[in-house]
Parts: C-alpha cells; sequence; structure tokens
C-alpha cells in the first residue's frame, strides 16, 4: 500500500463541510491502495470556523496516523497588522506558524511515503507541500476546496491585490504534479486564468455524500408544521460588508456584479414576509429552522423580521444530528451569492450534495454554474434567482400547497445523484494518483552500469 502524506489543517474534532471531505477521503483512501499519513493542526477551541464535532473521530479509522502541529495557534494580530497583510502583503503570524510546523512534521512523519496530498484552505498548505515535496524528492498533489484567488467571493482591497494574489497562487501550484478543483467550472476558471500552469493536469472531483448515512428509516415528525430547514453558514457579515465597502468594488478588489448577502437566509425571509402577507392563515403552520454557527448579524436579521417567532437556531449541531434535521424537512434552503445573469459561478456549496441525497424538495437560490446545471437534474429542485423574491414566494406557495395536500411535487434521479457518493469520489481521486506515480516513475532517470559492470555481467 502507497503512503499519501495528508495535509488538511481542518481535519476532526473539527466539523463541517470542508473537513467531511478530507474525513472522507481518509476513511475510503485505504480500500483504493492508499494509506494516509494525515498532518493537521492542533485541536483548537470551539468558535464559529472550527466548530467541534467529535464523532467524526469515531469514523477515521484505527490504522490512519494521525499528527498535529504544536500548539498554540496563532490569533488574528492587531487591527493594524491585519490593515498591514492585507493592504501590503505582510505575512501573518498564522502562515508563518503553520507553513514552518506543518513543514516540520510532514518531513519527520513522511519519510517513507510516495506522494503529498494538501487540502486547501488554508491556501498556505501549497507552500507546505511544495517544501516538504523538495525535501522528500517526491510529487505532490493540490486539492482545492474553493477556487483560492479565483473565488468570486474573495474581496480584495484593489485589482492589483487580486492580481498578485493570482500570480502567488499560479506560482506555488505550479510545482503541482495533480490539481484537483472541486467544480468543473473552477477547471475551466484555472485553464482560462494561469495560463503558466497549461500543461498541468487539472481534474475535478466534486463534494459528494455517504450512501450509508441515508440508508436507515427516516423517523416521522409530529408537530404538524411545514418546515423549512438551511443546514450549515450564513454568510450575513460578508454580504454587508461587501455593500457597505463600495470603494472595494471601484479599485476592482471584487468581480463585478457579486453580492454575498443574499448567501444568507436575508432574502428568504424577505419572501417569507411577502408570502405570508398574501396568506395570513399560513404563519399557523410556518417553521423555519436555521442550523449551525450563527454570528450576532444572522441573529439580527431575524430579531428584525415580522417572522422572528417563526425562526429557530439550533446552534452547531453534530453531523449526524444534521442530516436528520435535512431528511425530516419539508423544504430545503439552498442559497448562494448572486452573479449577473450568464456569469457562471465556480462554487458548488458543500450542503448541496446532501440535500440532494435526501431526496427533500429543495429552494435553490442559485446563480448561473455547475450548482444550478446539477440541482437542475436531481428532479428534487425548484429554482429560482438569488435575488428573485418574487419567484422564490411562488415556489414556497407551490411547496406548501403540495404539503398541505400530502402530495409530493419532486422525482428523485437517483441515477444522476449517484455519481456524487463519496466512494466513488474517492476512487477517482486514487486513480488520479496513480498516474501521477506512474508518470513520476516513467520519468525517472534509468541507471546504466558501468562497462566493468558490464563486462561482468556478461
Amino acid at each position: 500500500m502507497e503512503k499519501v502524506i495528508f495535509i488538511a489543517y481542518y481535519f476532526p474534532p473539527i466539523g463541517g463541510a470542508g473537513v467531511q471531505r478530507s474525513q472522507k477521503f481518509v476513511q475510503y483512501l485505504p480500500a483504493e491502495g492508499y494509506l494516509p499519513v494525515v498532518v493537521t493542526g492542533p485541536r483548537v477551541p470551539d468558535d464559529r470556523w472550527t466548530p467541534k464535532d467529535a464523532s467524526l473521530l469515531q469514523q477515521i479509522p484505527r490504522e490512519i496516523p494521525v499528527y498535529r502541529t504544536e500548539e498554540p495557534v496563532p490569533g488574528p494580530g492587531s487591527k493594524l497588522h491585519r490593515r498591514l497583510e492585507s493592504w501590503l502583503g505582510f505575512r501573518s503570524d498564522f502562515s508563518r506558524w503553520w507553513t514552518e510546523s506543518a513543514t516540520r512534521v510532514a518531513c519527520r512523519v513522511g519519510k517513507d511515503a510516495s506522494l503529498i496530498f494538501a487540502t486547501m484552505s488554508p491556501f498556505e498548505s501549497a507552500e507546505v507541500a511544495g517544501q516538504v515535496a523538495r525535501q522528500l524528492g517526491i510529487p505532490w498533489v493540490a486539492d482545492l476546496r474553493d477556487p483560492w484567488a479565483l473565488d468570486e467571493m474573495m474581496i480584495y482591497p484593489s485589482a492589483l491585490h487580486r492580481k498578485i494574489a493570482i500570480q502567488r497562487m499560479e506560482r506555488l501550484l505550479s510545482s503541482a504534479g495533480l490539481i484537483v478543483m472541486n467544480t468543473p467550472e473552477a477547471v475551466a476558471a484555472i485553464r482560462a486564468n494561469l495560463p503558466l500552469l497549461g500543461n498541468k493536469k487539472i481534474i475535478s472531483v466534486t463534494n459528494g455524500f455517504d450512501r450509508e448515512d441515508f440508508a436507515g428509516v427516516v423517523k416521522q415528525r409530529s408537530d404538524k408544521k411545514f418546515r423549512i430547514v438551511h443546514s450549515g453558514y450564513l454568510h450575513t457579515e460578508a454580504g454587508l460588508q461587501l455593500r457597505q465597502r463600495r470603494y472595494a468594488s471601484l479599485l476592482g478588489g471584487v468581480e463585478k456584479g457579486v453580492d454575498i448577502l443574499t448567501r444568507s437566509h436575508s432574502v428568504l425571509l424577505q419572501a417569507l414576509e411577502r408570502w405570508s402577507a398574501k396568506r395570513p392563515e399560513v404563519r399557523d403552520d410556518l417553521e423555519l429552522v436555521l442550523a449551525g454557527k450563527t454570528s450576532t448579524g444572522d441573529q439580527a436579521v431575524v430579531s428584525k423580521s415580522p417572522l422572528a417567532v417563526q425562526t429557530r437556531f439550533t446552534g452547531y449541531l453534530s453531523h449526524a444530528k444534521s442530516l436528520e434535521l435535512v431528511r425530516t424537512a419539508d423544504l430545503l434552503f439552498l442559497p448562494m451569492h448572486n452573479l449577473p445573469e450568464g456569469k457562471r459561478s465556480r462554487i458548488v456549496p458543500g450542503k448541496t450534495y446532501e440535500y440532494i441525497a435526501s431526496e427533500r424538495p429543495i429552494l435553490a437560490a442559485v446563480p448561473d454554474g455547475d450548482a444550478r446545471d446539477f440541482l437542475a437534474q436531481t428532479g428534487t429542485s425548484l429554482l429560482c434567482r438569488p435575488d428573485d423574491l418574487a419567484t422564490m414566494a411562488e415556489l414556497i406557495d407551490l411547496a406548501y400547497t403540495s404539503w398541505k395536500q400530502g402530495k409530493c411535487i419532486t422525482r428523485h434521479n437517483k441515477a444522476f445523484c449517484a455519481a456524487f457518493e463519496r466512494r466513488s469520489l474517492t476512487s477517482t481521486l486514487a486513480r488520479a494518483f496513480d498516474t501521477v506515480l506512474a508518470e513520476r516513475t516513467s520519468l525517472a532517470p534509468v541507471s546504466v552500469p558501468s562497462k566493468q559492470n558490464a563486462h561482468a555481467t556478461v
């Protein structure tokens, strides 16, 4: 079995969608002939972006070694230092700490490894993998859970800062033997925007779901509520920040026409208010459940709404509890940031695939892109633009009326959705590993015997 140094800062007991990608690859790679040797961060405190989910640790096979970098994790630094990092490119304490400590650990524990796999963010992991690859003389594979500097949700101070970030991305990825993006559109974006990577092998391995998570019987609810569920992060603060930082748009620091606030519950609440104003009787049936780590901004949006009484925050739930909530929803809400019509998003939120697997109706407020293309084929999605209040209210009414009548308005396309099963995705990744190692073998120098040895052999 080939050993792979698996560099993943976010790893159990941290929870969240990004962690699940790493956890599932680690869980299923041994069956594909690869033993991951995990290099990760320490057990950090429970906060908004690193919620604890100890249950995920139970799914890591015992034979998988997990090595953690030393504590403590450096904090974000002063406000002045953060501005210097943003505007002048100063390196953060975290960046320096993670690069140095992860490189040190990986070189120590991976001396007999054949390959390095670095999943990002943080994007400093590309620097870690490149250094370890040079020191150990083995190839590395880059896995981008988000498209880095090509992420249309990223906010830079100016177009120059965005250009510098793209150049850094191109430079650090240039030493990788394989680049893995998690959407087809992100692959196309790299091809179009990073010409120096034109000769690189770049593939898409999406996020997904575990079939076993959806195999058990769903416990029926008895509350008789029309329950709308959103599971995961809301991006209220980022959306408000972008609207307030108009200079970033004027200076070219963000892509034109991006609206991050729609990737929150803000538009949904407005649509629900419009719908319930026309049909006041539905308020007795309505329940909106927002599951996951929330912020004061998230809660403020609800507190100002006339539907605050119908809205419930659950806080962070374990992965199992989150899936239970998703599977018992009457309507799942999937919001995304808004883009000008015709401009394709390079992102598919991780929750999308488990929403699809649940077979529940999905109210998908998404722009053009892979997410919309995938959801259109599932048979369970009600599609609208992220800011289309009128259509959103109509689709909510359609779903509610069908629920009230006990009718099913969706038909799950199992054949299409099967492509996103985690075991199948891991197999695709492993076969790509095979290719990288085969190319390395074919490029290895051939040892030519000396004339003396050749004569002796004869």
